[in-house]
């Protein structure tokens, strides 16, 4: 009986200790379908991802490399109203897309942002609806999944550095912010 109970103690104790872990996951599962926008998802390159891009830049850009920002966007967890600081802008328009990861069977709705150079084929512009392959590697099981773009914003498509408000450390060069989702400081 003395073992049963403490087979059943340490079974329910790994148990919390697991449900304890999940809760704590950035990937929140509600439904088969996931909002990038209100689950606030890690981005895969977190603080190394690589600052050149094959776009050119921007030649007049609202914000130049170098200006303080303050960030408006809510892509992922910590980012709005974090101090920002501009790395480039490039022309690109910038395309939301739902798309299903190759690592998951979960569809990731409203991922923000992707460019033209990171759509395979690298046409020039795209429209609503198009069904397209990403070459983009924002996050896990992104590059070469399938995915509809489902909204469009004008360039350009401003890289960031800035220090998330959740206290996490500080994300470098972070692709991609639309420049509406930008306010001087």
């Amino acid at each position: 009986m003395k073992k049963l109970l403490r087979f059943l103690g340490i079974a329910l104790l790994l148990v919390v200790v697991v449900s304890g872990c999940s809760n704590n996951s950035s990937h929140k599962e509600s439904s088969d379908d996931q909002s990038h926008s209100s689950q606030k998802m890690e981005m895969h390159h977190g603080s190394n991802s690589k600052k050149d891009s094959s776009l050119k830049k921007a030649k007049h850009p609202k914000y130049k490399a170098g200006s303080k920002v303050k960030l408006s966007a809510d892509h992922m967890k910590g980012m709005k109203n974090a101090n920002a600081t501009i790395v480039n802008a490039y022309d690109s328009k910038l395309y939301a897309v739902d798309y299903k990861p190759s690592s998951d069977k979960k569809t990731v709705k409203d991922h923000k942002w992707v460019t033209n150079d990171e759509i395979e084929g690298n046409r020039k512009e795209y429209d609503q609806g198009d069904k397209v392959t990403l070459t983009a590697d924002h996050m896990p099981g992104m590059k070469n999944s399938s995915a509809t773009i489902v909204e469009i914003k004008d360039g350009p498509a401003y890289m960031v550095n800035y220090q998330p408000t959740n206290g996490d450390k500080q994300v470098k060069n972070h692709k991609w912010v639309a420049e509406d989702e930008l306010k001087a400081r």
